[in-house]
């Protein structure tokens, strides 16, 4: 098996004095790599220090919409001086976040726009997390047209018809944990309509943990629940779709295989 967890916060206090162990787990389910996503500059910094002293880890920059209001430009620097290291591969997590609205919708919007020209600047692509908000983010996007960084909707939760304009827009749609869920609504209709060099898998642990392990702390390992479950939608064994995922996280995220 060759899995890779593309989006896991591994820097999370849950996690903390774990890590070893949780990267030996890991590498004994056959998940070979993971990508830290940051949700704010002391995450983001929390990620380098991991990235630095496990290679297996990965890392990205960013400010996640919750954390809109903390946002200044100065931070930019920091990331840009982060991303010219080969452990840190994207911006993310970025995007829209209506369901708690920590921070004012108008200035979620502002802060995308920001980070999505910063990760064009940078070259690299970005990773949206979208809650309650895909209609305001695909009129953000489509108002962009030619100004698209590459990019995966992560733990994607929106319908097919989303997911279509989302795909045609040139992005990767990632699947989690609710992919497994017994109310999944859509997802498993999106999962067999995903052409498959455009999906990856994921944990987004220390949340959403897949079925079986539903309820617990998720981490990097249960990632192969999610890759199991994406098999069997699309006939496939769980080693061909672990490969084909590992394959498309490593091509968008110019990681080599």
């Amino acid at each position: 098996m060759n899995l890779f967890d593309s989006h896991c916060h591994l820097e999370d206090d849950r996690f903390s004095g774990e890590v070893e162990q949780i990267l030996a787990r890991m590498h004994n389910a056959g998940v070979h790599r993971c990508i830290c996503a940051g949700s704010d500059l002391t995450s983001t910094e929390k990620i380098a220090l991991l990235s630095g002293q496990y290679p297996e880890v990965y890392g990205m920059v960013g400010i996640h919409p919750q954390e809109a209001d903390s946002f200044d430009f100065s931070q930019l620097n920091r990331f840009a001086q982060l991303l010219q290291s080969p452990r840190f591969v994207g911006v993310g997590e970025i995007g829209l976040d209506y369901y708690y609205e920590n921070s004012p919708r108008q200035r979620q919007k502002e802060v995308l726009d920001i980070q999505l020209d910063f990760a064009l600047q940078q070259n690299v692509p970005v990773a949206f997390h979208i809650r309650d908000a895909h209609g305001d983010m695909l009129d953000l996007l489509r108002g962009r047209k030619n100004r698209l960084p590459a990019g995966v909707l992560h733990c994607y939760s929106g319908s097919v018809e989303c997911a279509r304009e989302y795909l045609n827009m040139g992005f990767y749609l990632s699947f989690a944990g609710p992919l497994t869920f017994k109310n999944a609504a859509s997802l498993p209709e999106v999962a067999r309509y995903v052409p498959l060099d455009r999906f990856l898998v994921e944990t987004d642990s220390p949340y959403l943990a897949p079925v079986p392990m539903r309820g617990r702390r998720n981490e990097p390992t249960y990632v192969e629940h999610v890759a199991a479950k994406f098999a069997e939608l699309r006939g496939l064994s769980p080693e061909e779709a672990a490969q084909l995922a590992t394959d498309n996280t490593c091509r968008l995220y110019s990681i080599p295989n």
